[in-house]
């Protein structure tokens, strides 16, 4: 794992080397381990690089990477699992020059030199960044990973295309001060992310999932897709019950036993939920020797979740290790989200991610992780009861619907708390007056706007950003929904094209890196995304229940008492700490003049949200925390 930017592009004259190692003090938590440029200033381009050392641990990993031949110059983020498989492939096609190590990175580079560039990703299982430079057809290519694990952006400042890991290594590379993007602090605002491509900044972009960009001085970039979750997500549902359940066991054993290979220590996140277990199971099986497991506690027994991951690792016998985490430990992390987080970015598990992320470092340089499991297999609520409820709602007239949901947004959080609390524990939602503000929007919109309305914290966008254009963002080709089968799968589809890659990786990626720990998801291998969507909706979702097959899976190696129960998600008593620990500093965050400062619009909306909330007549957390990160994130960078 390791951190990447570049230029190209005007460097004949200027001092390139001075700005690329700025870009690389920049990324240094990505990389401790080591850090280069190298510039060519003749074709106008220079790379920076910092390197975690998880493959390969000698010099012989180090990067930039030039191919035997001297054709291509690579830098690269990430990890390709089945590298052996791919040198043994070259080596049969004809590649008779020696390995000088045992990295990735170099197979990775032999092999666009062997096959070219799209020939070769194809080929890779992984997660990835990379840009690569061919010195004969003078053109840099910029890759991405195909479920966007890994990040990268890019943008064209004066006569340069610059790109990079993150937005903080773009800014030295920059020849002016960059301008914000209204339209994208709407978004944020409205979704508390920001979706891809945009980014907070004007004139630079995410580069997409599954995407090459092809760049060349003085010509145009050319974007192209190798790899779709359009082209998964629409092919023939084959799978059949029960051997889909063998097959995916299967797989996942194979994927899991590919991401254990490392030069250094291996752990796994285990909050005891469906996802992690299920990980930890299966690193547990395969695995040499114990799994190394982690998780965290709360003091609030309404979000702590460890007695159950406890249970579960004394199930499986791994090696575990939990951490109890006070409020003023927890409190003592959010002044550093704004550094690590460097565009707005509001999802408040951050916090315990980035806490577990620092535990598992101490002992381990590479955690697995269940995250992308519910995009996988349809695990969230929304998944759940779209044929149940949201569906037969849509069929309401829009002007009944309006009715009803202005009667769900008058009742107060407390006689939600108090309805939830006579709904049996099996079947109790977590946060019921979030999820009954959720339901009033979908009720309110049309159907091209339910995702967004799910999606959204605020149940319209503040004006004076862009919230006019954010409250109108349609997520997906219409033509790809249409040819999916129900309301249930169109969301899952839009979850893992949209919230997954730009809410839920962003916040493990960061999270992770902060803390110097490569994370890896076999979840979302990509054989696994296609497995998984080859299975017909009736065996992802039964009932009320969802992961129906992931669970089939998970019960060969867990008790069924140790994982079934409502779920809660990776999440903080938000609500509370606003009342209670952070109360000071939201106060201070949200004064008329520090409002008006960040140029936050519609200040007087904002500060009877947070009197409301804190008053109890509302539970504006989400909200509040949107409007309170992107401040923080205006004081830090701005």
């Amino acid at each position: 794992m390791c951190g990447l930017a570049g230029v190209l592009g005007a460097i004949r004259t200027d001092p390139v080397e001075p700005l690329l190692r700025a870009a690389a003090a920049a990324l240094r938590h990505r990389g401790p381990d080591g850090d280069a440029v190298w510039s060519d200033a003749k074709a106008g381009i220079g790379f920076a690089h910092t390197r975690l050392r998880i493959l390969e641990l000698s010099d012989a990993g180090a990067q930039p990477m030039h191919s035997a031949d001297g054709r291509m110059v690579l830098i690269h983020n990430g990890e390709i699992y089945n590298h052996l498989g791919i040198r043994s492939e070259l080596q049969s096609a004809g590649f008779a020059r020696a390995f000088r190590g045992g990295s990735d990175t170099e197979t990775l580079v032999e092999a666009c030199a062997h096959w070219g560039v799209e020939a070769t990703v194809r080929r890779c299982h992984g997660m990835f960044a990379f840009a690569l430079w061919d010195r004969h057809e003078r053109a840099l290519h910029l890759v991405r990973d195909r479920i966007g694990i890994k990040p990268l952006f890019w943008g064209v400042s004066g006569d340069r295309l610059i790109f990079g890991s993150e937005l903080k290594a773009l800014l030295p590379l920059l020849d002016r001060r960059p301008e914000l993007d209204a339209q994208a602090v709407g978004e944020f605002l409205r979704y508390g992310f920001i979706p891809a491509p945009r980014s907070v900044y004007s004139g630079i972009s995410k580069l997409p999932a599954g995407a090459m960009l092809t760049c060349r001085a003085g010509v145009a970039p050319y974007l192209s897709r190798y790899w779709t979750l359009e082209a998964a997500a629409t092919q023939p549902r084959t799978a059949r019950f029960p051997d889909v359940v063998d097959d995916l066991d299967r797989l996942l054993r194979d994927v899991v036993r590919e991401q254990l290979v490392a030069d250094v220590p291996v752990g796994a996140f285990l909050s005891g939920g469906i996802d992690s277990s299920l990980v930890a199971a299966l690193m547990q099986q395969v695995g040499a020797q114990p799994a190394r497991t982690f998780s965290i506690g709360f003091a609030e027994s309404s979000h702590d979740e460890s007695a159950h991951a406890a249970a579960v690792a004394r199930h499986l016998g791994t090696a575990h290790t939990e951490l109890r985490v006070t409020p003023a430990e927890a409190l003592a992390v959010i002044p550093e989200l704004a550094h690590h987080y460097d565009e707005p970015f509001a999802d408040s598990s951050q916090i315990p991610t980035l806490l577990l992320a620092r535990l598992a470092r101490a002992t381990v340089t590479v955690a697995l992780s269940g995250d992308g499991g519910d995009e996988t297999f349809a695990g969230y609520t929304r998944h759940v009861v779209a044929r149940l409820l949201l569906a037969p709602a849509l069929g309401v007239p829009l002007a009944v619907r309006r009715v009803l949901a202005r009667g769900l947004d008058a009742v107060r959080p407390s006689i939600w708390d108090a309805f939830a609390a006579g709904i049996p524990a099996a079947h109790r939602p977590r946060q019921p007056a979030d999820k009954a503000r959720r339901l009033a929007a979908v009720l309110h919109a049309a159907e091209s706007g339910i995702y967004a309305a799910l999606l959204a914290t605020w149940p319209e966008s503040p004006r004076g950003t862009g919230g006019a254009g954010a409250a109108r963002t349609a997520f997906g080709d219409p033509a790809t929904l249409a040819q999916l089968h129900g309301l249930g799968e169109r969301l899952q589809y839009l979850d893992g094209s949209v919230y997954l890659p730009d809410d839920a990786l962003v916040k493990v990626d960061r999270a992770t890196m902060a803390a110097a720990l490569e994370c890896r998801v076999p979840l979302l291998d990509h054989r696994v995304v296609e497995a998984a969507w080859r299975v017909p909706w009736p065996l992802r979702v039964r009932g009320l229940t969802g992961k129906w097959i992931a669970r089939q899976v998970l019960s060969r190696y867990v008790p069924a008492r140790l994982i079934e129960r409502p779920k809660s998600g990776f999440s903080i008593p938000l609500a509370d700490w606003l009342r209670g620990g952070l109360r000071d500093w939201a106060e201070a965050m949200l004064t008329p003049a520090q409002l008006a400062r960040c140029g936050m619009p519609e200040p007087v909306a904002v500060r009877k949200l947070w009197q409301e909330h804190l008053g109890g007549r509302c539970n504006g957390q989400h909200a509040l925390w949107n409007v309170l990160t992107y401040q923080a994130w205006h004081e830090h960078w701005r």
